[in-house]
């Protein structure tokens, strides 16, 4: 992934959550407060997730097996982990899947920012990334508090408005450093 385009997309992600945040409307807060029990946000984020990171798993190294020849028995045992999740832990687990891809995702964008000294801009996306891998393992270690955060959000109407203003300059501003490398 090129420089260009981990900073630009991080940028336009941040600019749509603020967007929506700054929108404010009836569909953003009833989504949100439904979002950490949702069973179809479960199955697209947590199931996501489990795909992602099966993908990553089959890539891994030899050095990385210790106990096997292949990673068809790793893929295996985590593709059972996750449909254990579905079936014996379906509360919050459309947090803990938004947690996963946050984790997952972070890497590519970090990687094409590393060791890129000549682009002092280019903290802007590395700053938003350390903040959500941040808040990533924080919410998969306690997924309730999601809910408390847009609890708190939406109880008076300025302040969805307030953090998405603040959220869609944060993610205006990463969108245009990406053009200037």
């Amino acid at each position: 992934m090129s420089l260009f385009l981990a900073t630009l997309l991080p940028g336009l992600l941040l600019a749509a959550l603020g967007g929506l945040l700054c929108w404010n409307g009836a569909p953003v807060a009833n989504g949100a407060r439904a979002l950490p029990r949702s069973r179809p946000a479960a199955w697209v984020l947590f199931g996501g997730a489990t795909l992602w990171f099966i993908w990553r798993l089959s890539h891994i190294g030899e050095a990385d097996l210790i106990f096997f020849q292949t990673p068809t028995p790793v893929m295996l045992g985590f593709g059972a982990l996750a449909v254990l999740a579905f079936i014996y832990t379906p509360d919050f687990l459309a947090v803990r899947g938004l947690s996963v891809l946050a984790l997952l995702g972070a890497e590519p964008v970090l990687r094409a920012a590393y060791m890129e000294w000549s682009h002092p801009q280019r903290l802007l996306m590395v700053t938003a990334v350390y903040i959500a891998l941040s808040a990533a393992l924080y919410l998969a270690a306690y997924p309730f508090r999601l809910r408390d955060l847009f609890e708190w959000l939406f109880r008076t109407p300025g302040r969805p408005r307030l953090i998405g203003a603040i959220v869609l300059g944060y993610g205006l501003a990463t969108s245009a450093a990406a053009f200037t490398y």
